[in-house]
């Protein structure tokens, strides 16, 4: 696979082989486009879409040191140049009566980036790598994309938390069983400060779904512990008729789940055995 064509950034393709300059730090996007005026040419000049703009320049960086991109840099890569497109696309919509230079900066370089996500698109349809496949399922849903993320998690092999996320979700719906074990799962082995208060409102809808009154109401709890997400306690006391004993007990039971998630020790804790 050649790096060129990842790295593309203009309706062409650049040269065949770049040759890598000295040290340079990677975090520093003008640094980066100064000694690689290759990664940014196809890009706009102004402050605009700062932080999607230094994302693809820096991703970008990190391919071209790359001899054979993974297919999850390619879905990074792909994500990053979805990111700057439908940013710029708004920017260009911003008409400068006096610096017209810059509305026509901005428009050339939307129309740059839908041509090069739609090559990086075209140039990965056929890459089975799951990362990919589940851009594919996410994006055009590719229902042959979804079979091979779903078969890579039946194999035991699927790792990524965002793809487990979204599988998940999708299971709530279709399979709760296997929506469940992946949320658990998702909450067993997650750093704390990635842990998304989300799954614990999915676990949620599930319990609800199977009638399970407490589970819901311990759940919906635990998110509120963990979240911005603001109570009405009404609503939440209704879902346990009202019960304020059972609520105590709970609520005693949701700060011990959470406490035992955010300590890494949820694993065959009395939560996980609990929610099971």
């Amino acid at each position: 696979m050649s790096r060129n064509f990842v790295l593309i950034t203009s309706f062409t393709l650049v040269g065949a082989f770049f040759c890598l300059f000295g040290c340079e730090n990677e975090h520093n996007s003008d640094v980066i486009c100064k000694n690689n005026p290759e990664l940014c040419a196809d890009l706009h000049k102004d402050s605009w879409c700062r932080f999607e703009k230094s994302a693809l320049i820096r991703h970008r960086y990190q391919l071209k040191q790359t001899e054979q991109p993974t297919g999850k840099q390619l879905y990074k890569q792909l994500v990053h140049l979805e990111n700057y497109s439908q940013c710029i696309e708004l920017a260009a919509g911003v008409q400068h009566k006096i610096n017209t230079y810059r509305t026509r900066d901005r428009e050339r370089a939307f129309a740059v980036s839908t041509q090069t996500l739609a090559e990086l698109q075209q140039f990965t349809q056929t890459n089975n790598e799951v990362h990919l496949a589940f851009y594919r399922w996410m994006r055009f849903n590719d229902q042959d994309a979804f079979t091979i993320v779903e078969d890579t998690y039946k194999q035991g092999e699927l790792t990524d938390n965002d793809i487990i996320t979204q599988l998940a979700a999708y299971y709530v719906r279709v399979s709760p069983h296997d929506a469940k074990k992946l949320y658990l799962h998702l909450l067993a082995t997650t750093e704390p400060n990635s842990i998304d208060p989300d799954w614990f409102l999915a676990l949620a809808s599930i319990y609800q779904q199977q009638q399970d009154a407490e589970k819901e109401y311990l759940l919906t709890r635990a998110n509120l512990l963990i979240s911005q997400n603001s109570a009405n306690e009404q609503q939440l006391m209704a879902i346990i008729s009202d019960d304020k004993t059972l609520a105590a007990v709970l609520d005693a039971q949701a700060l011990e789940l959470v406490a035992a998630v955010m300590s890494k020790q949820f694993t065959q804790s009395h939560s996980e055995m609990l929610l099971k």
